[in-house]
């Protein structure tokens, strides 16, 4: 009996962590098909962050630095680099009111981030403005 109960409070627990963004997360880039590298989404003073864990392409250069990057990311190794920041809850099963970084161009974005397909998938989208006007990606679930 008391497994049954024990199982019971943790059922909702588990579906919050299918359902939220925090994980391990393979990033897909536009084309839909190249994976790019893995990025841990964690919770850090009440709001998500994302680090780069690993580079998946073997183009990408291992020591690789953020040179195009204004704020204090700048010539920061790319490894390790903190991508999404300030993120929180925003309704109905989407985060935002954070920023995500592109490395590549060192320009920052307004993002919001929204699981799907029952937490295995992440839409993530960047965007300038009203959410109308930018671009998304879809993260698969690594772990």
């Amino acid at each position: 009996m008391k497994v049954l109960f024990a199982a019971a409070l943790l059922m909702p627990a588990f579906a919050f962590a299918q359902t939220s963004p925090v994980g391990l997360w393979k990033t897909i880039d536009d084309d839909g098909k190249t994976a790019k590298s893995l990025v841990r989404i964690s919770e850090q003073g009440g709001a998500l962050v994302g680090n780069i864990e690993k580079l998946l392409d073997p183009k990408d250069p291992t020591d690789a630095k953020c040179e195009k990057c204004t704020d204090d990311r700048k010539n920061q190794p790319v490894l390790g680099l903190q991508i999404i920041r300030g993120v929180k809850p925003d309704g109905e099963g989407v985060w935002g009111q954070g920023e995500i970084l592109d490395p590549n161009n060192g320009k920052t974005y307004r993002t919001r981030l929204k699981p799907v397909d029952g937490g295995k998938k992440l839409e993530v989208r960047g965007y300038i403005g009203a959410p109308l006007f930018g671009r998304t990606q879809t993260w698969v679930r690594a772990e």
